[in-house]
């Protein structure tokens, strides 16, 4: 990345479960929006959900 910031993130995972554990260990990196809403779209396979990340602080357990 040429310039530190935000940074947008869309999750495709098998499952609910797995997409959560994903925004999960994200957040434990870096400061992160969070679990947030995890949605099915009708005819495709699988669960996506969206993450905002700052690439500049550190989540809980630092860099």
């Amino acid at each position: 990345m040429a310039e530190p910031g935000l940074v947008v993130l869309d999750i495709t995972g098998g499952d609910e479960d797995t997409v959560r554990a994903v925004m999960a260990a994200l957040e434990e990196r870096r400061a992160a929006s969070g679990i947030g809403l995890v949605r099915r779209d009708p005819g495709e396979p699988g669960v996506r959900a969206r993450v905002y990340a700052d690439v500049l602080r550190p989540g809980r357990d630092g860099p």
